[in-house]
Order: C-alpha cells, then structure tokens, then sequence
C-alpha cells in the first residue's frame, strides 16, 4: 500500500505535516477532514530503489505468524463473534509488531464499511494473493471460519516444510563453514612459515607445494582484495538473480542439482498441489485457482510451465494432460490429477497428493542431510590432506639431504 505526505493546516492556521498510508489519496482526504484539518498538498511518498527497513527486517511476517492469525480468526469466527469484533480482538494480543500494525489498520478500514479481503489485498507484503483470494470466497459463501483454518493449515504446512529444510542445512552449512576456515588458517598462516623454512633450507618444491605457496602468499597479501571481490560477486549475483532471465536460471539449477534439487522439486510439487486443492474446495474455478497458484510456488520455471498450463486450460483441455509438460513434477502428480478429473474430485486428490508430497519432502530431507555430511567431509579431507602432503614431501627432501 502506498505511503502519503500531506501538509495541512487546522483552525488555528498552524501547519500540520506527516505521513499516512492508504490506498489512494482520497483516504488520506477523508482521514484530515476527520480531524478537522484542510488539506495543503498530498503527495505519495516513494522510498530510494534499494531502501532498506530493520523494522521491516526484524519485524517479518513468517508462515507461522500466518498460521496463527489464521487459526485465532477462525476460531473467533466460528464462535459467532463479527468480523469486526474479531480483527479487534486478533490486534490486541498478535505478537508481531508489523502484523499488529496491519490489523489495527485493517480494523479501522473495516469499520468504515470496507470488505475484509478488498483492505487485505492493499497489504500483498503482508498478506499473501492466496489468502486475500481465499478471504474474499469466505466472505461471499459465507464460510469464513472454515476458509481460515483451511488457510491455517495450510500455511503450518508450508512453515513446517521450510523448517525442516533450513534445519537439515544448518549442519551440513557449519561443517562447510568451518571446514573452509581450517583450510584458509592452514595456507594462510601455517603454510608461510613452513615456506620460508623451505627457502632458507634450499629444499626442492613441488608442484602442489608452489601452487600452494602462491595461493597463500595472494591470500595472505590480498586479502582486502580478495574480500571485496567476494562480496561484488555475491552482490553481482544477487542482482542478476532479482531480474526474470537470472531467476528462471538460478531456480532450474535449484531443480537441478543433485540431492538438493530432488528436494526442490518435492517441495514445488506439494506446494502445487495443496494450493490448488484448497481453492478448488472453496468454490474457486481451475482457471482461477491456476492463476493464484502461479505467484504462490516460489520457483521461475515451474511458474513458466504453470502459464502455458494456464493457456490449454484456457484453449479447453484438463489439467492433467498440460501438466505433463512441467518436468519438474513427477509423474505421480498427472496420474492423480487425471483420476481427479475423471471423477469429479479434484480437489480432494490435490490435497491427498500433497499430504503424500509432505511426508515424501520429509524423507528427502533426511536422505539429502545423510548425504551432504559426509559428502561435505570428504571433500573437505581431501583438501586438508592435499595441503599436509604438499608441506610433508619438501620436509623429507630435506631430511634426505641432511642424512646424506
């Protein structure tokens, strides 16, 4: 939602200057006049291409916090509370400072006669395209309670699959980590002492010894260098990775690497499955349920695939048969996609083929985990050796000239 300037004057005269989000300019209009202020000048405030917040930083709406005030709503709703009532009740007791702000925001938008979904969807950081789709069919079915603890339970899902993913990572990460310290202390500050010991001795130096000493003395030397040009490429990448060719490369390599990528494309795959399913059992056409699913599945090229499914929906053939050209999704999925359409029960097949997808996510995850640790170890040992090897060969060369 855009953030306004306004300067104003109240009956004394007295200038009156601030900021004030809304959705278009007229809110801003209506909220002076409600204080008795006449408008001087509005304009919409935009932040510096590459702004950054630490409020919004540290204040992130995550999947949990998502879940819960899912969970709470529905529950409040359920319980015959209103809609209004319930926002106020859900504002005074979330945790989240940034999604506290929004739903006093959204109570005082509400109360002004607004639809729920319509004031959600001017918050799409906050608020996710689903869920604000979601909202707005629970509000014309009348079945808002059980639209959000759908929503609840699917984004514990969602929140339970991303933490079983980070959490697999962080070992195998710290290995890795500490791993590439060891080998930097040892070229950079054990190898040169060995080095000029070598040099006074006269010793004879080997290939890997010299190459060695050549990466240690550019480490040792241009560190400042090598930092900085560490950081521009990760910099550089990340940029590239932001625009629509680097994301579609960078997300096919995700689907692509090995142990990793069999990991992504389950993920993608329940994902798809459970997102569809849940609009699709809340009244929402295919056609429609595809067009949300898109911005929801977190990968460029399975997103590229989705849009051509997209287009032979909308040329008349199913959605089994066009599936089969995302090959990130297995085949499983077009089977029971097919089974679903030919009886009548889509939906409930998406969302059973997405628990299956949920626990097979789990089980690769433990095999990647199984396997990056001791993959991660050896490599790393064969590193290690290298660089012992390299500094044993010379001590004996010198050893043979001093006993001879």
């Amino acid at each position: 939602m855009p953030v306004y300037q306004y300067r104003a004057k109240n009956r004394l005269g007295e200038e009156i200057t601030g900021t004030y989000e809304s959705a278009d300019k007229a809110d801003v209009v209506y909220m002076l006049r409600g204080k008795d202020y006449y408008p001087v000048l509005i304009k919409e405030f935009k932040k510096k291409p590459g702004s950054f917040s630490l409020k919004s930083f540290f204040n992130r709406i995550t999947y949990k916090d998502l879940a819960v005030f899912c969970r709470q709503f529905s529950t409040v709703v359920n319980a015959g509370v209103p809609i209004l009532a319930s926002l106020d009740i859900l504002r005074k007791q979330t945790e989240n400072a940034r999604l506290r702000e929004t739903l006093n925001t959204l109570f005082e938008e509400v109360q002004k006669g607004k639809n729920l979904s319509l004031v959600m969807g001017m918050y799409k950081g906050i608020f996710p395209e689903l869920l604000v789709n979601m909202v707005e069919t629970g509000e014309i079915s009348g079945t808002l309670d059980r639209v959000m603890d759908r929503m609840a339970t699917h984004y514990e899902k969602e929140y339970k699959i991303n933490q079983k993913v980070k959490n697999a990572l962080v070992y195998p990460s710290l290995i890795a980590v500490v791993a590439t310290l060891v080998v930097i202390f040892l070229v950079a500050v054990v190898l040169p002492t060995f080095a000029s010991m070598f040099e006074q001795m006269g010793a004879v130096l080997p290939l890997s010894t010299r190459v060695l000493m050549r990466v240690s003395y550019f480490i040792r030397d241009g560190w400042l260098i090598l930092l900085m040009g560490l950081v521009g490429a990760l910099l550089g990448i990340r940029a590239y990775s932001n625009t629509e060719g680097g994301r579609e490369i960078f997300d096919g390599l995700r689907l692509r690497m090995p142990i990793i990528g069999n990991v992504n494309r389950k993920v993608a795959t329940a994902r798809f499955a459970r997102t569809l399913g849940a609009l699709m059992s809340s009244g929402i056409s295919l056609l429609q349920g595809i067009e949300v699913t898109k911005k929801v599945v977190g990968n460029a090229v399975v997103l590229k695939g989705l849009a051509e499914v997209e287009d032979d929906i909308k040329r008349g053939k199913g959605l089994a048969e066009p599936l089969k050209k995302i090959e990130a999704f297995p085949p499983m999925l077009t089977h029971m996609a097919k089974i679903g359409e030919d009886t009548g029960t889509l939906d409930y097949i998406l969302e059973k083929t997405a628990d299956f997808y949920d626990e097979e996510v789990e089980s690769a995850v433990t095999r990647m985990t199984t396997l990056l640790e001791p993959a991660i170890i050896v490599v790393m040992a064969v590193v290690v050796a290298f660089i012992v090897i390299s500094i044993v060969i010379p001590m004996f060369d010198m050893m043979t000239r001093i006993n001879f």
